[in-house]
């Protein structure tokens, strides 16, 4: 279970990010609108990361939940804001991934 809600957790981050994105590229009501999510997204991401680390080792739970937000934050910026998708990217973003799951393996 509490694996699961790292995960969550780790979604949760990568929406923040997405929606500090989008707040970047628009102004006046709307603006606001995506500053709300980022607000919402963070404080259910933090507390969902605190929750998690009453069960799972901090440095394995901070160490995942960040590997979620950046593996997904970089996928987002190539889908939706048009960041390069290198090949060196994506390779040292596969390694990112193969740590995470490392540590999901050796973790009771």
């Amino acid at each position: 279970m509490y694996w699961f809600l790292l995960i969550v957790a780790g979604l949760f981050e990568v929406a923040f990010a997405f929606c500090l994105g989008k707040a970047k590229y628009v102004t006046g009501s709307i603006h606001l609108f995506w500053m709300f999510g980022f607000l919402v997204c963070l404080a259910i991401s933090m507390t969902l990361l605190y929750k998690v680390t009453q069960e799972i080792p901090i440095g394995t739970a901070y160490a995942v939940w960040t590997g979620i937000g950046v593996v997904g934050t970089v996928l987002l910026g190539i889908f939706f804001f048009k960041e390069p998708a290198t090949f060196w990217r994506l390779f040292f973003l596969s390694t990112l991934v193969i740590s995470i799951v490392g540590l999901k393996i050796v973790s009771n």
